[in-house]
């Protein structure tokens, strides 16, 4: 965190993470940086992704759920995904594990507050004294830079209680927790982001797979692709104690956990501009089923 002194008091400002679906081509990013250095001019300004598809609620959520984490507490969290406010759409500010979220009230949250329950959550109400339609820039940098001034929430909108969007409460996302079977030996998830590398990630954890499998062996299936092993990293499912010409390595399909505890689906080394990924060779999308199977005992 960037330490700023000023003539009343010495004080540790808070760090403004970006997350935004705007790409590298348009001006939007710079303008919105831009605006947060006019206000505060040492403040430390993060990017975590602006190559979020565009409107694509559920990736920028898995992305900033695995991202916010790393960073200090107090951090503070701007989203710019599907952000244009609407009667459907209002803009919150929410105070959840220590951090602050700026973002449209879209259910981008929700992926966040299945673990966590968040300490505050406002709607922000401060639209009349702006003018632009480009929400990001003007509302929700204003936010940012209010509270890391030390302001409180209360100045910038009204608190909003409960779970229940109809109410006014917290949107949720569909989709986002796996189903189990009533026998319980069977664990149907499905995909919720693919990577950079075309790797999928499904939404079942590691820790619902050893609470539901209990150590029972295991096929996964996912469209053509089948996996009877999960390794923990990629060079895992390499066997380097054979000679280089006859393993099996380059092109190798494999199922891993993933950093942040996702099961994930890759290809080995894969380039997706070349030889393919596994979201091309497995055909793989967003919202496609990924089942693992369970042997009965």
């Amino acid at each position: 965190m960037l330490l700023c002194v000023t003539k009343q008091q010495q004080f540790y400002m808070p760090i403004i993470t970006i997350t935004t679906d705007f790409g590298e081509k348009d001006f939007f990013t710079g303008a919105v940086k831009g605006a947060i250095y006019a206000e505060i001019e040492d403040i430390k300004i993060v990017d975590i992704s602006h190559g979020i598809s565009p409107f694509h609620i559920t990736e920028a959520a898995y992305v900033i759920e695995n991202a916010y984490k790393r960073f200090p507490k107090n951090t503070i969290h701007i989203i710019g995904v599907d952000a244009e406010l609407t009667p459907e759409n209002k803009h919150i500010a929410v105070l959840l594990d220590g951090h602050y979220f700026i973002c449209a009230n879209n259910g981008i949250i929700s992926m966040l507050t299945n673990k966590i329950n968040p300490e505050r959550v406002v709607e922000i109400t401060i639209h009349n004294h702006i003018s632009s339609n480009f929400p990001v820039l003007d509302v929700f940098v204003k936010v940012a830079c209010h509270l890391a001034r030390g302001g409180k929430l209360d100045v910038i909108g009204k608190s909003i209680l409960g779970f229940l969007p109809e109410k006014g409460g917290l949107k949720q996302l569909t989709g986002l927790n796996p189903v189990i079977n009533p026998a319980g030996n069977q664990l149907k998830g499905t995909i919720i982001y693919i990577d950079n590398y075309g790797n999928v990630v499904c939404n079942i954890t590691k820790k619902l797979f050893e609470d539901v499998g209990k150590g029972r062996p295991f096929i996964i299936r996912a469209r053509t692709a089948t996996f009877k092993e999960v390794f923990s990293t990629y060079s895992e499912a390499i066997h380097f104690d054979k000679d280089k010409n006859v393993r099996e390595e380059d092109g190798k399909k494999i199922a891993i956990w993933n950093s942040s505890g996702y099961l994930e689906l890759a290809i080995y080394k894969s380039n997706p501009s070349t030889v393919g990924s596994a979201s091309t060779l497995f055909g793989l999308g967003y919202r496609d089923m990924v089942t693992i199977q369970f042997e009965t005992k």
